[in-house]
């Protein structure tokens, strides 16, 4: 909600269940979901290149603010989701390298990842996601 954050690293928390949100445990480990290595991208620099030029993906990017993502000169197919301004998953699509995505009206950030792994991670319509920025609580 009205989020600022910088470039940098992090953790991406991807809740289990779409109507609750997740408890941390005393480790920090999530106790209904998944916590994923993240990657902000904030700055017109950092969005604008974005996955370009790598092979793999660890763990997920964060574009923000975004609305739409192109794969034009990506490597590898990428997961790409849509999130609304309070961080509720609007839509994952699968994108194959050379794809211009459609915008989504609402999206306020968009976040990519090695194709397949959102599913995984139980990304789909409707979860919410919980952004903790490395060095911050």
């Amino acid at each position: 909600m009205g989020a600022r954050w910088r470039d940098g690293r992090g953790s991406l928390l991807v809740h289990g269940d779409v109507n609750k949100v997740g408890e941390v445990g005393k480790a920090g480990e999530v106790v209904d979901g998944v916590v994923v290595p993240l990657e902000l991208a904030t700055s017109y620099r950092a969005r604008t290149k974005g996955l370009l030029g790598r092979d793999r993906v660890d763990g997920a990017l964060l574009l923000s603010p975004a609305g739409s993502v192109h794969t034009f000169g990506m490597r590898v197919p990428i997961d790409v989701a849509y999130l609304d301004g309070r961080l509720r998953v609007l839509a994952v699509v699968t994108m194959r390298p050379g794809r211009l995505g459609l915008p989504r009206l609402r999206s306020r950030h968009v976040l990519e990842a090695a194709a397949g792994a959102m599913a995984g991670w139980g990304l789909r319509a409707g979860v919410r996601v919980e952004v903790r920025v490395q060095g911050r609580a």
